[in-house]
């Protein structure tokens, strides 16, 4: 798996470089600003990105801009984003192209669940951050369409919205699939559209946590 790699900051960037060929992943390119990201992804044309949001010269979100203009470039060009704070992730996931990640930094520190991540979003998949998938399941009522979920749904949903296949859900809440199935039906009978496409139903979830309907951009700049 080839990486481009994005981190401003030297011993966090080595740190990373060090963990993903630790795993077998080949680093092609690591780069500390927007520019250079921007370059990389270019010329190397990586099986997917793992981006720090804050770069510079901006650091604001130049590492974010950098991958969403590289995604209109290439789309569905694997990104996996990581920041300190979860108010980003609608952007990357505004698109609904696949192949998206948005982990908290700290999540780095669980190797094997950093890189799990990482080969999950190369693979096309969307990895996301269970306490950013908290964040949005604790917005009042009156900004999503929940109120009528069971408390059970909301569990399926939160799991759904972390990637989970429904015989994962069963395995993980204890109950038949078929159980899950019904309780999917009853969610998106509040206005989800059902997919055939994995990713894309992962991402009508997060978009419908995140109070916009399928097929609704983000605001992006």
């Amino acid at each position: 798996m080839r990486v481009v790699l994005a981190e401003d900051l030297f011993l966090p960037r080595d740190g990373l470089v060090r963990l993903l060929e630790a795993y077998d992943c080949e680093i092609v390119a690591a780069v500390e600003s927007g520019p250079e990201l921007s370059r990389a992804l270019a010329e190397e044309r990586p099986d997917v990105a793992v981006v720090d949001v804050r770069l510079p010269p901006s650091y604001t979100d130049e590492g974010l801009r950098c991958a969403l203009a590289a995604r209109r470039e290439r789309p569905g060009l694997p990104v996996l984003s990581q920041h300190v704070e979860q108010l980003y992730a609608r952007e990357l996931l505004a698109d609904g192209a696949g192949g998206v990640g948005y982990l908290l930094k700290g999540r780095v520190f669980d190797a094997e669940q950093f890189v799990a991540a990482v080969r999950q979003v190369a693979a096309g998949g969307t990895a996301m951050d269970p306490q950013v998938i908290s964040q949005l399941l604790r917005r009042p009522a009156a900004e999503r369409p929940l109120a009528r979920l069971t408390a059970r749904e909301r569990e399926v949903l939160e799991l759904m919205a972390q990637g989970r296949s429904n015989a994962a859900i069963a395995e993980r809440l204890v109950v038949t699939e078929r159980a899950v199935a019904k309780h999917t039906s009853n969610i998106f009978r509040l206005g989800l559209e059902i997919s055939d496409d994995d990713n894309r139903r992962v991402l009508a979830v997060l978009a419908f946590l995140d109070g916009r309907r399928p097929g609704q951009s983000g605001g992006g700049r």
